[in-house]
């Protein structure tokens, strides 16, 4: 009875994903990253789902990723989600996979069954990740340096234009990585590599080459970085941008636009599902909001549903691993 039941949910969710088309599909998985993105895993879960059982190896690990933050540990369903992605080559999964020592599950004694033990999944992920470093793959030299933990990967992953490894060497230089002879020298590196993160689109950057910026008195250049990476849908951008807008007069020659920054704003309450933003904009929109008229936080709330109708979701950027 146990297995027919089984067998009948299997059939009754994959007639679902063939009822689905793949503009539908894609669309279940880009709101089920949105959301991700925005910390609702638990809401995530259902639209990563869909994709996922389709067969897309990406929404299959974010599948993973949402069951295992909305849990607090790896759960079979979990690692269901990550071998599936992991399986088709995915070397995030396997990376992942290959972490489950230091998971939750295994303080409590209960991970669940696995296909491959970790130290399989961390060699399966070595020799996925060489493979495509020998194309010249620079994110898969990222994820050697995440494999090895050798810096050279980080280095030679951000040489290769990777934007995410830009902005990690750019950090852990400005906190004390390497040794320069002046502290100058270390500025004009940490500046180069988060030039070519924020460059690159990678909107944390943005936000690091600002506060770069702001170190060197540049304020033309921290008010255009910030504003692209509000613009990006980047959280701290939007929440950045908006409350100098409201500054009359700004700290950093923005010009005050009232009804700009209660727009900005108000599209963060829709973050219920952590960061503390929700926190933040209710410190901060009260006060914009008296030196407004009524027909001005009108005017916000159409131009917040312009504004999110032609800029991307909002985000925190998390990273992938």
């Amino acid at each position: 009875m146990k297995k027919w039941l089984e067998f009948s949910i299997t059939l009754l969710l994959s007639f679902n994903v063939y009822a689905q088309s793949p503009i539908e599909l894609q669309r279940s998985k880009t709101q089920g990253l949105t959301l991700y993105n925005q910390f609702k895993a638990i809401s995530a879960i259902s639209y990563l789902e869909l994709a996922a059982d389709s067969g897309d190896h990406e929404a299959q690990y974010y599948l993973g990723e949402a069951l295992r933050k909305s849990n607090k540990h790896m759960t079979l369903e979990a690692q269901t989600a990550y071998e599936a992605s992991a399986l088709q080559g995915d070397i995030y999964a396997m990376i992942r996979l290959s972490q489950r020592d230091n998971d939750l599950c295994a303080a409590m004694n209960n991970c669940p069954a696995e296909k491959k033990p970790p130290s399989e999944w961390s060699k399966s992920a070595l020799e996925a990740a060489t493979k495509e470093v020998e194309k010249g793959d620079s994110e898969a030299m990222y994820l050697m340096y995440r494999i090895t933990g050798d810096d050279k990967w980080l280095e030679k992953s951000a040489e290769g234009g990777f934007a995410l490894s830009q902005y990690y060497l750019a950090a852990e230089y400005r906190d004390g990585k390497g040794f320069f002879l002046t502290p100058s020298k270390r500025a004009d590196v940490v500046e180069r590599w988060m030039k070519a993160s924020a460059e690159g689109g990678y909107p944390p950057g943005m936000m690091g080459l600002a506060a770069v910026s702001i170190e060197k008195k540049d304020l033309e250049s921290f008010r255009n970085w910030n504003e692209k990476a509000a613009a990006s849908g980047y959280v701290e951008g939007v929440f950045g941008y908006g409350s100098y807008l409201g500054e009359n007069p700004s700290n950093y020659g923005f010009k005050p636009d009232l009804v700009k920054s209660y727009a900005l704003l108000s599209l963060l309450f829709e973050l219920d599902g952590g960061g503390n933003v929700r926190r933040d904009v209710e410190d901060v929109l009260p006060n914009i909001a008296k030196k407004m008229s009524p027909e001005q936080i009108n005017e916000a709330k159409r131009f917040s549903e312009g504004w999110k109708s032609s800029h991307p979701p909002l985000s925190f950027f998390p990273d992938k691993l």
